[in-house]
């Protein structure tokens, strides 16, 4: 298998190896000879596509043709533009209401099988249970600074302990409003993470986020926390010796937590692709959106983020909502993001698709989303969330992240993920202070190749002509493990990334 097709209304296919020029396709009734060298996970067309039509692959429209496309041709940034996130066309690139011949129309994967599973799925996993109620997959102990003003403190603790998650960042201080709020939650989310067995807040003493009410709110919801301030214990030193005592306290406290068998519904699943290419929508992601159905069959729950890419594909996640509601906020969601664009005038090309996203061959933000909704699978979306809120329903959910990576899984992870799924393409290292970050391969050379980082190779659908729904159970048994307690590569290599989403001025 040198070309994939996606659709059978598609008028592009996908280069599953370097083909040659001159190299004959026949695929899906069409017969083309190529007039260019095609990189592997790159596109050429199957068809004479003529200038200004529409470019289409999944059975939607990715883009258009800026000149002639002859059939055999390669498809990519030189020849297609997108029709979204164009904030330096004059209409924006939108396709008029009802002007969309896909609209409502569902992606299609031509590698979908409805395979049968191997075996019944197990029903429960050993985790952590808290006070509240939820269950933990780590046993963290958690020294936060809650200004950046204590970083250097926070961080010389976690070098003379370093048993403990020492999480130090640039927030905290300067911020007002909604801003303010966002960052306390998030940090407060952390702090009571299920994944977090203790805590212990590390603060300056004249900052706008207010350490003292944090600490007695955790301690008020039976958290097991503990709180410094620099300015009260008498300077830096002071604080850091008596920051390792309490430290070595919360450790001694932790250890007397004991896995126990609890049910899979309990089980939050944050999924989300980082350094993505052109088999991103083919494999790994498809193959998650398996794992995400089985999880969500389970009793457990889903978050589908990064709304930037969701752009060109959102009526297909509103199609799914489980009320119009929640329909309108996701349309709304999207149109946000792209408003932006139009503020600023510019082509969102210059970020989405990353250069990256471009080598590995998406050429514009609608291919890039139609490949990443595959995340979510099948399921009906239940809510949408604002950024690093709990679900209030299981299920599939859609929070409204960013499609920076690191601000992403934080704000998941803030919502209550405490396993984070993460497809990539060109090997992107994102990991997480507090929960495991699951990193799923697209491609099997890139797999070899980055060994060390990654843990699932997806490539085996397009290299070993592995079904989806067989990846997606591995995908899913991998989630349980992890889970459980198997380290991710991210663990093992201290990749502990940590940016909350900024939404106000820093004054």
């Amino acid at each position: 298998m040198n070309a994939l097709l996606m659709h059978p209304g598609d008028n592009v296919a996908l280069a599953t190896t370097d083909l040659p020029v001159g190299q004959v396709v026949e695929l899906g009734g069409h017969r083309v000879t190529l007039r260019q060298p095609i990189p592997a996970g790159h596109k050429f067309a199957l068809q004479p596509i003529r200038a200004c039509d529409r470019v289409v692959k999944y059975g939607q429209p990715i883009g258009r043709a800026t000149q002639d496309i002859p059939a055999g041709a390669h498809v990519h940034v030189h020849n297609v533009e997108s029709l979204r996130g164009r904030g330096d066309l004059v209409d924006g690139g939108r396709v008029a209401p009802g002007g969309n011949p896909f609209s409502g129309a569902d992606v299609t994967n031509l590698l979908t099988q409805a395979d049968p599973l191997p075996e019944p799925l197990p029903t429960t996993f050993m985790g952590y249970r808290r006070q509240d109620g939820r269950v933990g997959v780590r046993n963290h102990v958690l020294v936060l600074a809650t200004v950046q003003c204590a970083n250097a403190v926070v961080d010389r603790i976690g070098q003379a302990l370093p048993e403990v998650v020492a999480l130090s960042h640039a927030w905290g201080c300067s911020q007002i409003g909604a801003d303010l709020e966002q960052t306390r939650r998030v940090l407060e989310e952390f702090a009571g993470h299920p994944n977090v067995g203790a805590v212990l807040l590390i603060g300056l003493g004249c900052e706008t986020m207010p350490t003292q009410e944090m600490g007695e709110k955790l301690a008020a919801g039976g958290v097991l926390c503990r709180r410094l301030t620099i300015q009260e214990e008498g300077g830096n030193r002071a604080t850091l010796a008596r920051g390792q005592a309490l430290a070595l306290e919360l450790l001694q406290e932790v250890a007397h937590a004991r896995r126990e068998p609890v049910s899979l519904s309990e089980l939050v699943l944050g999924v989300e692709c980082g350094g993505s290419d052109a088999f991103s929508g083919v494999t790994a992601n498809p193959a998650t959106g398996v794992a995400s159905d089985l999880l969500v069959a389970a009793g457990g729950t889903v978050i589908l983020s990064e709304v930037p890419e969701f752009i060109g594909a959102e009526h297909l996640l509103a199609a799914r909502a489980a009320g119009p509601e929640i329909a309108r906020q996701i349309v709304e969601a999207v149109a946000r993001a792209e408003g932006a664009a139009t503020r600023m005038g510019v082509d969102l090309r210059g970020a989405q698709p990353t250069p990256g996203n471009i080598a590995g061959g998406l050429t514009t933000i609608e291919e890039k989303s139609l490949g990443a909704i595959e995340k979510g699978g099948n399921s009906l979306i239940r809510e949408y969330l604002p950024y690093a809120c709990r679900p209030a329903r299981r299920g599939l959910v859609v929070m409204d992240t960013p499609g920076n990576d690191p601000e992403s899984v934080t704000g998941m992870v803030a919502g209550g993920a405490q396993v984070v799924v993460f497809t990539t393409g060109r090997g992107s290292p994102t990991g997480c202070p507090i929960a495991p970050v699951l990193k799923v391969a697209t491609n099997s050379p890139m797999f070899r190749r980055l060994r060390d980082d990654m843990d699932v190779d997806a490539g085996t659908v397009i290299e070993a002509g592995e079904s989806l729904a067989s990846a997606g159970r591995r995908i899913f048994d991998e989630v349980r493990a992890v889970a459980e307690g198997k380290q991710t590569a991210a663990e093992a290599w201290g990749h502990k990334e940590f940016a909350i989403n900024v939404i106000g001025p820093r004054l």
